[in-house]
């Protein structure tokens, strides 16, 4: 007698998405992707102009200073960049970040398992290649935290224009990793990066945050009340100590991102739509353009890889971050029985893996709170975090083009939509209407067919077509 078969209690990794879950990856990545190729077009021009005779006019743009004094807000352009326009951008990461963990791949603590402990050995990883190379050449070790970040707009750019549309459970991963890496990275600037603590203002930032939600929790609506309470807390929060982008991820955190009733979307999805374009088409690239334009010549270029701090961050980013997520998914899976979909193998996980050592904006930011104190080894902290996520953004390339006829038959198969009624046919497969209209689709193009070779047939007996 044959033994049982075995109860199956193993899950699979990087299956199909729900389709409504598929849908938002889709919109949420079409957006980050155009931000992405801004942010790509702002870092370039940087470079450029960085690099040729309008270098000065480039230094004497950046660190111009604007503000009111009086409310310790005379910054120089750069750190307006820096402090206030990461803050919009860091605004739609918290909002990313509470839409995952109520409606998305976190809110389940089985399914997040997985992708979670991929994103924090995505950080651990790059810190520990960073600190050892600082260890064994004599380097500091303030910049530990440079190459732990992953700019998703960035990775997205680069499959833009390498030509790669990664099948979505694939999207749906490099997604949640991001939103997971960008919770890390503001862990890491808040507890790390934080001066002497003005309470004072602390306080004032905390009770304009508990206004603001307690007119979220009552249903105030109106830009013209929360734009200028976010302004107030903003510049409290800045005065206080703390990196005043923690203000904007908090506020993200505090609106609602699940449906109540029958409303299409959540007042924080309505509000992401609305900010996520301003976040990803002016304020990132504005960041980039002013903090990007660091001087390259053969010897700077020859001193990335020869000096301890920065040879650490490019290795952080290319070895650190493959290794890291590539490792902690494999450990992740095996130990949580997670099986792989079986469309897809772990190499893929290894190319998506290495292309997030693309760490620009955010490496970039904490390049400068890190080395703030050292004008000239910030600047070569940020070509080194240029030449690492290229490294990086070339690797996944030849990667990721290797697989590219595997991706572009799965993306087919997701998209096809034969009976079109404008569901994709693999979200159809169980339900017995769909096989009843693709039988009768069939039957009607089977008819279709013994028409035309009747007419063929009628053709040839009259003489009107060949013998």
């Amino acid at each position: 007698m044959p033994a049982p078969a075995p109860t199956r209690t193993d899950r699979k990794f990087l299956g199909r998405l729900s389709l409504p879950e598929r849908q938002f990856v889709a919109d949420a990545l079409r957006a980050e992707t155009v931000g992405g190729v801004l942010l790509l077009v702002a870092a370039i021009t940087a470079l450029v102009w960085a690099n040729t005779g309008l270098s000065e006019s480039y230094e004497s743009v950046r660190d111009f200073h604007i503000g009111p004094s009086a409310l310790g807000l005379d910054l120089s352009i750069q750190h307006w960049a820096a402090d206030g326009l990461l803050a919009i951008f860091f605004f739609v990461a918290g909002i990313e970040l509470k839409r995952e963990l109520v409606a998305g791949e976190l809110r389940d603590p089985k399914a997040a398992a997985l992708p979670v402990i991929a994103a924090l050995c995505g950080m651990i990883a790059p810190a520990l290649v960073y600190i050892l190379t600082n260890v064994v050449g004599d380097g500091s070790l303030d910049g530990w935290a440079v190459p732990t970040a992953t700019d998703i707009a960035f990775a997205l750019a680069v499959l833009a224009v390498i030509g790669t549309s990664l099948p979505s459970a694939l999207r749906a991963f490099l997604l949640t990793l991001a939103v997971v890496d960008d919770l890390f990275a503001i862990l890491i600037i808040a507890v790390f990066f934080t001066s002497d603590l003005n309470f004072a203002a602390l306080g004032g930032a905390v009770a304009g945050l508990v206004v603001f939600g307690l007119l979220l929790h009552k249903g105030v609506r109106g830009w013209y009340i929360y734009v200028p309470l976010a302004l107030v807390i903003w510049g409290l929060m800045y005065n206080s100590g703390i990196h005043a982008t923690i203000a904007g991820v908090a506020m993200g955190l505090m609106l609602r991102c699940h449906h109540e009733g029958d409303e299409e979307h959540s007042p924080g999805e309505h509000i992401e739509h609305l900010v996520r374009p301003f976040s990803a088409g002016l304020a990132v690239p504005l960041f980039a353009l002013l903090s990007a334009g660091v001087t390259i010549s053969g010897k700077s270029m020859g001193e990335v890889f020869t000096q301890p701090v920065t040879l650490g961050v490019v290795l952080g980013l290319v070895v650190g971050k493959a290794v890291g997520i590539f490792g902690g998914t494999w450990l992740a899976a095996r130990f949580t029985k997670a099986e792989l979909n079986e469309d897809l193998a772990w190499p893929d996980v290894f190319a998506v893996a290495t292309l997030a050592g693309i760490g620009f904006t955010v490496s970039l930011l904490i390049g400068e709170l890190a080395f703030a104190d050292d004008p000239a080894l910030m600047d070569e902290v940020k070509a080194a975090v240029l030449v690492g996520s290229l490294i990086a953004a070339v690797l996944a390339s030849i990667l990721l083009k290797l697989r590219v006829r595997k991706y572009q038959a799965l993306c087919a198969e997701e998209d096809r939509d034969e009976d079109h009624d404008g569901i994709p046919d693999v979200y159809e497969q169980d339900n017995p209407a769909y096989h009843l209209r693709m039988a009768e689709i069939y039957e009607k193009k089977a008819a279709e067919h013994r028409e035309l070779a009747q007419l063929a047939g009628a053709s040839r007996g009259n003489g009107d077509g060949p013998a």
